[in-house]
């Protein structure tokens, strides 16, 4: 009998469990992504999902585009913001970034010329 046969012959019998430890490695790597990676950007969608549904008029908001205005008017898809004085655009409601302040129309309104007034 030659002996590289013999060696040969021994290293069949351990095969079967190399198949499952090498997939160990992978699912602890989708484990580590899944809470590292994936599951904090579903918290972050559904937050600001919720602070889209919720807005209302006198609410200060961010668009994605940078515009800062104070919302005048809503619709289903659409907000209507003031960004200056008697100047109003209409942003869809996806493109709003951030809630920088809420309130009701007059209480921003006050604010404003408060502010105005303090600046002159």
């Amino acid at each position: 009998m030659n002996i590289a046969f013999a060696m040969g012959q021994g290293a069949a019998g351990g095969g079967a469990s190399g198949g499952f430890a090498s997939f160990v490695p992978l699912i602890l790597m989708f484990v580590i992504f899944y809470f590292l990676l994936i599951r904090p950007q579903q918290k972050k969608t559904k937050e600001h999902r919720q602070m889209i549904d919720n807005l209302k008029t006198g609410d200060r908001i961010v668009t994605s585009g940078g515009l800062h205005g104070r919302i005048t008017g809503v619709a289903e898809n659409a907000l209507t913001v003031e960004i200056a004085e008697k100047v109003r655009v209409k942003v869809n409601r996806g493109s709003v970034s951030a809630l920088v302040q809420t309130g009701s129309p007059q209480a921003a309104t006050k604010k404003d010329k408060k502010a105005d007034n303090g600046n002159a």
